[in-house]
C-alpha cells in the first residue's frame, strides 16, 4: 500500500512558519511528506529541511517522493522528542522553524493490519514504530481492570470507562483478544442502548486512549515542546497541529508558561523570580480548517494549529 497522507492545514502552515530560502527547518512528523515537501519548494539551494519519523514505511516511501530534494534534506529514523540529539549528530545548533503533525496518517488509518482504526478486522496493533515489541494488544490483555480504566477515562475522555474496562476483563478471562472486531463488540455490549444508538463509533474514545498509552504520546509531547523552544533561533516558529483536546490543552499552555514564566505572586509590584519570556504565542485562537478544506479532507475536521515564535 502506498505511503500518503493529505496534509491539514498546508497553507496555514507554511505561511506562519515564515520559510527563509537559507533557513534550517525541522519537520518532526514526516509522515507521507506534504508539509515537508511545501516547505522544500520555498528553500534555496543552502536551506535545509531535517526530517524524523517513527515509522519506517513512511521513511522509505516518502525519501522515494521527495528525492529531487535529497541536497537539501535529511531524514532520520527517531521519535521527535530526541531533536536534540538527531540536529547534535547533524551538527546543527538551533533552527529557524519546527512543525509537529500530531494526527496518526491516512496510510496508517487504512491500512488494516496496522490496526489503528476500528473500522477495519486486524490484529490489535496501533504502534507507530514497528520496530517496538508492546502492541495495543498487550495492553488490552494484560493491564489490569483498574489500570484499562484509568487510560481509558483519561486518554480517551470516555465516560463509560469503567464499564468498557471491566468487560474487557470479563472477556479475556474467556480468551485472549487479539483484534480490532473482538474489541470493538466488547465495547459496544458494555455502553447502554442510548450511547450506541449516537452518532459515531462507540469504540473511537476507547481506541485513542490505547493508542496514546502504547505510543507514550502525552509524555513524549509534554518533553519535546521544551525542547524544541529553546532550540529555535530567534524569529523562529514553532507551529503543532493537534487533533484532540489533551494535545491541543498540552501546546496552550505549554505556549502561555513559554511566553510568560513568572511565578510571582499577582499582588507583587515587580518580578522577583528572575524567570523571562522565551518569546510569543502567535495565535490567540487556534487555527482551524476552513469550508473548502473540510470538503476536501474530512480529517481535518479537528485540526488546530497553533504557533510560538522565538525572541
Amino acid at each position: 500500500m502506498e505511503f500518503s497522507h493529505i496534509p491539514v492545514l498546508f497553507n496555514e502552515v507554511i505561511e506562519n512558519l515564515n520559510i527563509k530560502e537559507d533557513g534550517v527547518y525541522f519537520d518532526g512528523t514526516l509522515g507521507g511528506g506534504g508539509h515537508s515537501e511545501g516547505i522544500l519548494k520555498r528553500l534555496g539551494p543552502t536551506g535545509r529541511l531535517i526530517a524524523t519519523d517513527q515509522d519506517r514505511d513512511a521513511i522509505e516511501s516518502t525519501r522515494e517522493r521527495l528525492k529531487e530534494y535529497s541536497d537539501r534534506l535529511t531524514i532520520v529514523k527517531s521519535n521527535f522528542v530526541n531533536i536534540d540529539t538527531v540536529l547534535k549528530d547533524l551538527g546543527v545548533d538551533r533552527v529557524d522553524g519546527i512543525l509537529l503533525d500530531l494526527g496518526v496518517s491516512s496510510y496508517q488509518f487504512d491500512n488494516a493490519e496496522r490496526g489503528f482504526s476500528y473500522r477495519n478486522d486486524a490484529p490489535l496493533d496501533m504502534r507507530m514504530d514497528r520496530d517496538t515489541g508492546v502492541t495495543a494488544a498487550d495492553i488490552v490483555n494484560d493491564y489490569s481492570e483498574e489500570e484499562l480504566a484509568r487510560i481509558i477515562r483519561e486518554y480517551g475522555e470516555e465516560p463509560f470507562a469503567g464499564r468498557i474496562a471491566r468487560a474487557i476483563a470479563n472477556a479475556r478471562e474467556k480468551s485472549r483478544i487479539e483484534t480490532t472486531f473482538q474489541l470493538n463488540e466488547i465495547i459496544k455490549e458494555a455502553l447502554p442502548a442510548k450511547v450506541k444508538s449516537k452518532k459515531g463509533h462507540p469504540a473511537k474514545q476507547t481506541y485513542q486512549a490505547i493508542r496514546i498509552e502504547l505510543n507514550h504520546e502525552l509524555e513524549v509531547l509534554s518533553e519535546a515542546l521544551d525542547k524544541m523552544i529553546n532550540l529555535l533561533l530567534p524569529g523562529g516558529r514553532l507551529c503543532i497541529i493537534t487533533f484532540h483536546s489533551l494535545e491541543d490543552r498540552m501546546v496552550k499552555n505549554k505556549f502561555r508558561v513559554a511566553m510568560n514564566p513568572c511565578i510571582c505572586p499577582p499582588d507583587f509590584p515587580v518580578c522577583v523570580c528572575g524567570r523571562k519570556s522565551k518569546g510569543k504565542v502567535v495565535t490567540r485562537k487556534p487555527i482551524v480548517a476552513d469550508d473548502t478544506e473540510l470538503q476536501e479532507n474530512s480529517r481535518a475536521k479537528s485540526a488546530k494549529l497553533r504557533v510560538f515564535e522565538k525572541m
